[in-house]
């Protein structure tokens, strides 16, 4: 209907009643007046009642519902309320009993849609949940209802009251859910599951359903996540990523107070470089730490143009790493809003990132840095892992023992193969198992050697093809693996032509490889540098290696190169122009790889 013509048509329509007009039409339906305040409190009943158009609302009522009897006027009016589109129960407490009856009298809501049946268990046993959420659940899907939204928060239910709601959520009343919410439920990774599968079996009913390994399942077509308090650490962290990138157009995510650490928040920010809709990220409080935050920023450079707000506050950030965090914001032309209060900066990284940020005039957009914690101490331990993280060290550590058993078996065959060469005649050994000096595995034996115990000579032995040798040795997929090989070939840099010649054309071949790959994470790689350097703390513990000044000068000619990411040189000199113990040593090499970081940082 065109706005112009909205007067002449409306004028002939009965107007619409206020509520108090309503109620004192309603006293005259009855015959008689009704004084003023029986008109108010009818007015005032009705506005509880109902608020919005198809909505019946008991909002923030603080009842007792324990029975049938308890909410038998509850009943009567989603009985009597003709096309109910929505029930509101947040703020009162429903029994098992008292479900059964509401849900008795939603069986024949055809029209319902939204159900807001957040804290509406309030001091209810967890046993009592589950059956009370199916006895609901079983009324929609008996009526054929179309849900948009459905919000359980703040019930604290566990586990088990996902199962409540378990059936519902495979059903085609739930095919056109627009809105889950389930924060501060306290599901748990078993609770995570059982949501799961059952939105993995109601995926196929909407187009662009995404599954989720371990944790929650997420749509294609989502456009806000809010998860905050959850539980959730780096395994969930990295679920839901891997689910986002398949999300167009989501616009808001919120999973605050969850535990990132560094391989959550690593793979967090490569799921965001997939996005372009995105205007709200909320991760405070998530322990990105410094190493998340880096790659954070990495994202930030390469998408999320129309970002309007990053919170990453509270998340054991470090000075250097907050900075490049604001740089990465320079031309984000829709921010509001940096959060990055509550971190480690310190007085100092406080005024450089007020410096920092009115440098590029967008000093107004830094949220407040009153609850910094200060600069963290050098001889600072990091904090244990979630038990889950536990788990994955100990699998990891089975399965290098594992490995070692396999290499102990191998190296016993090698010394059964030696005493055969020696002339002992062993004709009860398989033919497979018998060798001669002239069967070798040599050039791959060097190479190993070399990576595990470095030196010159080692190196100059591999011949002219040891580029290939080490390639063929390193997995270049992996970055962190990339970094270590990286620093063992350049510790052993010298100025002798022939060493230096050998250390950098074999340098050169790992990271042109590695960084051609349009899947490395470049950034990945720069961190685990940065943590084997001792210039950042690990949240794994890692012992940073001894620095040399092979290993500043071989990375001076990396950065030159053009096989290099520009993107990381403000990263890199960030942290060498940082005051630290490691440097005491190779003084000079740090001068000659600061001076090219900050040629090539103007050149940028």
């Amino acid at each position: 209907m065109d706005g112009r013509n909205m007067k002449n048509y409306t004028s002939r329509e009965p107007q619409p009643k206020t509520l108090q007009q309503r109620a004192s039409t309603v006293g005259t339906a009855y015959g008689g007046s009704m004084a003023s305040e029986d008109v108010a409190q009818l007015a005032d009943s009705l506005a509880k009642a109902q608020v919005a158009e198809g909505e019946l609302s008991y909002k923030g009522r603080g009842l007792k519902l324990d029975n049938a009897q308890s909410v038998e006027k509850l009943v009567q009016e989603i009985e009597e309320f003709q096309g109910l589109q929505a029930l509101r129960l947040e703020g009162n407490t429903v029994g098992v009993e008292a479900a059964k009856a509401i849900a008795k009298a939603l069986e024949n809501k055809s029209d319902f849609q939204c159900c807001h049946w957040s804290d509406m268990f309030t001091g209810r046993l967890r046993s009592e949940i589950p059956p009370a959420l199916m006895s609901l659940g079983s009324a929609l899907m008996t009526a054929g209802a179309r849900l948009r939204v459905l919000d359980l928060s703040d019930n604290a239910f566990g586990p088990d009251g996902v199962k409540g709601i378990e059936n519902l959520l495979k059903s085609t009343s739930c095919h056109t859910l627009q809105e889950l919410r389930l924060n501060n439920c306290g599901m748990g990774i078993g609770g995570g599951k059982i949501l799961a599968a059952a939105l993995t079996e109601n995926r196929l009913e909407n187009d662009g359903a995404t599954a989720l390994a371990q944790a929650f399942q997420l749509m294609g077509s989502l456009e806000e996540v809010h998860m905050p308090q959850n539980g959730i650490n780096h395994p969930g962290v990295t679920a839901l990523a891997n689910a986002m990138q398949h999300c167009p157009q989501l616009r808001v995510i919120n999973l605050n107070d969850n535990t990132f650490t560094k391989r959550g928040a690593i793979a967090m920010a490569q799921s965001l470089k997939h996005l372009r809709s995105v205007q709200v990220i909320n991760f405070g409080d998530c322990l990105v730490r410094s190493e998340g935050a880096i790659a954070i920023a990495e994202a930030l450079k390469e998408g999320l143009p129309i970002l309007k707000e990053l919170n990453l506050s509270f998340g054991e950030i470090a000075e250097e790493a907050a900075l490049v965090v604001a740089r990465a914001v320079q031309n984000k032309t829709q921010l509001e809003k940096l959060d990055l209060n509550g971190n480690c900066l310190g007085d100092e990284g406080c005024d450089a990132l007020k410096e920092t940020m009115d440098s590029m005039n967008m000093g107004d957009l830094l949220g407040s840095l009153s609850d910094d914690e200060g600069e963290p101490e050098d001889d600072e331990e990091e904090e244990d892992e979630e038990e889950e993280e536990d788990d994955d060290e100990e699998d990891d550590g089975e399965e290098e023992e594992e490995e070692d058993e396999e290499e102990e078996e191998e190296e016993d065959g090698v010394k059964e193969i030696e005493q055969d060469s020696e002339g002992e005649d062993h004709p009860e050994k398989p033919v497979s198992m018998i060798s001669t000096p002239t069967q070798s595995i040599k050039p791959q034996d060097e190479v190993s050697s070399f990576l595990s115990f470095p030196s010159p000579d080692k190196l100059l032995k591999l011949g002219a093809k040891r580029s290939l040798l080490i390639e063929q040795q390193v997995d270049m997929a992996d970055a962190g693996k990339t970094a270590e090989a990286f620093l063992k070939i350049s510790s052993v840099y010298k100025d002798e032509a022939e060493v230096k010649r050998a250390v950098l054309e074999s340098i050169d071949a790992v990271l042109k490889k590695a960084f051609s790959s349009p899947s490395f994470q470049t950034y990945s790689f720069i961190s685990t540098l940065l943590v084997l350097l001792g210039l950042i703390k690990s949240e794994d513990k890692v012992k940073p290696l001894r620095m040399v000044a092979g290993h500043l000068l071989a990375l001076d000619h990396a950065v030159r190169q053009d096989y290099f990411p520009r993107e990381h040189v403000a990263v890199l000199n960030a942290f060498i122009s940082r005051p630290n113990k490691a440097f005491e040593s190779c003084t000079s090499a740090k001068n000659v790889l600061k001076s090219t970081l900050d040629r090539l940082g103007n050149e940028c």
